[in-house]
């Protein structure tokens, strides 16, 4: 009886899924990175924008209170100091 030699078989590749990237022209890929970019920046400008937008309505109802509203939140005990 002969023994039966197992071919090892050669490793196939391991074939990655085709991805947009590389079904899209470099230029389409780039052009679409451009306008991502562009967008996060917009966005951030856009975040900052409000950020000071709030900061300077918060400064105004500050400078805006009257003298009863700094009393009522002042932490100070004003019986103590009568």
């Amino acid at each position: 009886m002969k023994k039966k030699h197992h071919r090892k078989e050669p490793a196939k590749k391991q074939e990655k899924p085709a991805t947009l990237g590389d079904l899209l022209n470099q230029d389409v890929m780039e052009k679409l990175k451009a306008q991502k970019q562009q967008l996060e920046e917009e966005e951030e400008k856009k975040q900052q924008e409000e950020a000071l937008r709030k900061k300077e309505a918060a400064r105004l109802r500050e400078k805006n209170k009257s003298f009863e509203e700094l009393l009522s939140e002042s932490d100070m005990d004003w019986k103590n100091f009568k």
